[in-house]
């Protein structure tokens, strides 16, 4: 029965193995399929290449080589499309021409204008107005095939390459005009691989975009040309008095001479030379054929003489400075900010700058060769981090490299305060003990000054009499017996406090091997009077449009300080620090009737000589020595500098009110005369400031006033905005009036304006 009536349920199975055993059948044939078409397409393709087969001579000398060729330059492709992205990053944004038109002037904190940087390429020269012989002179010197090129000269560099081989030396430069101008527009000066590769792609991209006249006159826009001079009509002005449109051949000559090394070859700075190099260029410009021997001849004959400046110049290095500072700001501005002029306020006090500048001359002039001390950097900031006078070098003209923010040298032992601090913050006293005896860190051994041993001391008296082997003991207390943890922690400290320098990580560390900025270094110590609060160095005030608009104002939109160790270890240091001006290292220093705090700091081989310091209103850095890192005659930080920071300090506080330091008695008297103070043959003093309460005042009230208008500008119907006038015209007899008028109008729509007293 069975048998007879099988169940249905079960007929599922077989037809499932049909089924899998078809689709296995179709893969493999399939598989077999295709294999076999695979096999007759390659048999056929072979047949056609066939055809083509080379052999002989005919493939190795031209079959291989090309197939060679073919894949190298899809690798060099490759490598070359990896290259360029960063250089045609610099090109995303779309005002990128717009953006490289920065011009700024600059005011001092008064008001008054003190000179300008950059190009306003509006305000510029067209290049038909231009003359012939300057134009064909820096084409005859820069880059002859500049009008054959399209962007990089392979004939002019290979030549340049082989007459560098020849002389053994950079006697030419391989580099061409639209090149320069590509350095000049998106780039740095740094010497590197990188900064020439995507100098190559964006010249070719500038070739792509500008016409050669646009790409000529870009560079002779932007070219700097010494002495703060941007562009070939700037410094016809500054060095000959002149409009560029007025150029004779003999100063278009010496002006194109100066394109490779504006320093080098400036007329102010060395003129045989200067009248040397325009004679190449003269030649250069008979060798092009632009010239004839017999037109050059009076260039020859009569060289071109520049006009000379009066001692009372621009502040250059600050105003270097402050330009750079200004351009990082500016990328910091709302993108509704479109002007690429401004008008800058800095806290420049050009009185105290042409003292500072008088004294580090005369100084040098004086003990210079005593100590073999040949350059000085100073800087001169208030407690709030506003730099009031800086100088960069002896003279400008001569070197335009500014030692005060760019010169990285080893502070000695005017780094110990960051130790001591350090310290203090982590449980010590100025009157905790430590031993001072020999120690060694690995094979490193420090010794003092004196190579002598002291015993027990307290921190104040280490500090005090400077001692080496008492620094060195802390980082490795504070480290809990590992030095490597206690100078983390220092170099914490130092960054807190104002310090970006790099800070390596050696045992020497604590008493100042590793180098710092004079500019950082002085505005770092601002944090003991401020009571442990750091503060940022800055030029800027405020900026303004060419039209007047405020779009930036350091106490508003600036950094604002930030508490980086507790105010009792500020005033402890402020203490320890006193100390040292009044019984140690830096009595030099001392200010008459004014309380004073600071550290001396000398390197090894007396190759650099320190003293910063600072009192209830400013904070100060000198530094002296020589650009080559020779050794001077054992001067150390408590004499030239010590005494040239006295100076530039003593006339800083004439007719200011003296503020207390924290921790210390008050100044024997509210302000200083200013009577005789300036150095040196002039008995011009230093101009009395308005007192402290008076500037803030001043200061609020125009801050109230800029920042109603700019409310009211973007909330206010016109109406309200004439009730303002006319408020503050019914009260302009009273400052308190007019910002209460001021305020009441902006309560009138709730702006956010704040009441000034």
């Amino acid at each position: 029965m069975t048998d007879m009536f099988p169940d249905p349920g079960d007929n599922w199975r077989p037809k499932l193995k049909r089924l899998l055993l078809d689709i296995d059948s179709r893969i493999d044939f399939a598989i077999f399929a295709s294999g076999k078409w695979a096999r007759e397409l390659y048999e056929r393709f072979t047949a056609a290449m066939d055809r083509f087969h080379v052999s002989g001579w005919k493939r190795w000398l031209i079959v291989e080589p090309l197939s060679e060729a073919a894949t190298l330059g899809a690798g060099a492709l490759l490598l070359m499309l990896s290259l360029s992205i960063s250089a045609y990053m610099q090109t995303s944004d779309k005002d990128w021409l717009k953006k490289s038109d920065l011009a700024v002037t600059f005011l001092d904190r008064y008001g008054n204008k003190i000179g300008s940087r950059g190009i306003k390429h509006n305000d510029s020269v067209p290049l038909d107005e231009m003359p012939d012989n300057l134009i064909k002179a820096v084409i005859a010197t820069e880059d002859r095939r500049f009008y054959e090129h399209f962007g990089i000269d392979f004939f002019g560099t290979l030549r340049a390459m082989v007459t560098n081989a020849q002389a053994g030396g950079v006697v030419q430069g391989g580099s061409t005009i639209t090149q320069q101008l590509a350095k000049n527009l998106f780039l740095t000066n740094a010497r590197t691989y990188t900064r020439k590769v995507n100098e190559a792609f964006l010249a070719g991209w500038l070739e792509a975009h500008l016409t050669k006249n646009e790409i000529l006159k870009l560079y002779l826009d932007r070219a700097y040309l010494g002495g703060g001079a941007f562009g070939v009509d700037a410094a016809a002005e500054y060095y000959f008095g002149k409009s560029v449109r007025d150029l004779t051949l003999a100063e278009s000559a010496m002006m194109a001479g100066m394109f490779k090394a504006p320093v080098k070859y400036s007329p102010l700075v060395n003129l045989p030379a200067s009248r040397a190099r325009a004679n190449v260029v003269l030649d250069n410009l008979v060798n092009a054929g632009f010239l004839t021997e017999g037109q050059v001849y009076g260039a020859r004959r009569h060289p071109a003489t520049p006009i000379y400046h009066s001692e009372d110049e621009a502040p250059n290095y600050y105003l270097d400075w402050a330009f750079d500072e200004m351009r990082q700001l500016v990328d910091t501005f709302p993108k509704s900010v479109t002007d690429r002029y401004f008008v800058v306020r800095t806290a420049l006090d050009m009185d105290l700058q042409r003292y500072a500048d008088h004294v580090v001359d005369s100084n040098l002039r004086d003990y210079g060769k005593q100590y073999d001390a040949s350059q000085a950097a100073v800087v001169i900031a208030d407690l709030s981090g506003a730099v009031h006078a800086m100088v960069g070098g002896r003279n400008y003209d001569e070197s335009q490299f500014n030692r005060a923010v760019d010169a990285m040298r080893q502070p000695g032992s005017s780094f110990k305060p960051y130790v001591y601090a350090t310290a203090l913050a982590n449980g010590y006293t100025p009157d905790s003990v430590v031993v001072d005896s020999p120690v060694c860190i690995g094979n490193w051994c420090p010794h003092n000054y004196e190579s002598s041993y002291a015993g027990a001391v307290t921190l104040i008296e280490a500090l005090t009499r400077s001692i080496n082997i008492i620094p060195v003991k802390l980082s490795i207390a504070l480290g809990g017996g590992n030095a490597k943890i206690g100078r983390a922690k220092i170099v914490q400290t130092a960054r807190n406090m104002g310090i970006v320098t790099p800070l390596p990580d050696t045992p020497s560390l604590p008493i100042g091997a590793d180098a710092v900025t004079p500019l950082e270094h002085a505005v770092a110590y601002a944090t003991f009077p401020n009571l442990g609060k750091a503060v940022v160095p800055h030029a800027a005030l405020e900026v303004r449009t060419g039209d007047g608009k405020l779009v930036w104002r350091f106490d508003r939109d600036g950094p604002k300080p930030r508490q980086v160790i507790s105010p009792q270890v500020a005033v402890e240091m402020i203490k320890m620090m006193n100390s040292v001006v009044e019984n140690g290292t830096g009595t030099r220093a001392k200010l008459d009737g004014i309380p004073t705090a600071g550290k001396t700091g000398t390197t090894n081989d007396w190759r650099d000589g320190w003293f910063v310091g600072y009192t209830g209103n400013f904070v100060g850095a000198v530094w002296m020595g020589n650009d080559d890192f020779s050794p001077t005659n054992h001067m150390v930080g408590g004499s030239l500098p010590a005494m040239t920071w006295h100076d530039i300090m003593a006339y800083a506080h004439q007719g200011v009110e003296l503020r207390q330091l924290p921790g210390l008695p008050p100044p024997e008297r509210t302000q200083v005369a200013t009577e005789g103070a300036f150095k040196g043959g002039s008995d011009e003093p230093h101009p009395a400031l308005l007192t402290r309460k008076a500037t803030e005042a001043l200061v609020h009230i125009e801050q109230m006033l800029d920042d109603a208008d700019q409310a009211l500008s973007q909330a206010s119907p016109p109406n309200t905005l004439g009730a303002l006038d006319t408020g503050i015209a019914n009260n302009h007899g009273n400052s308190n009036d007019q910002a209460d008028a001021v305020a009441a109008a902006a309560e009138q729509k709730a702006l956010p304006v704040s009441r000034g007293d």
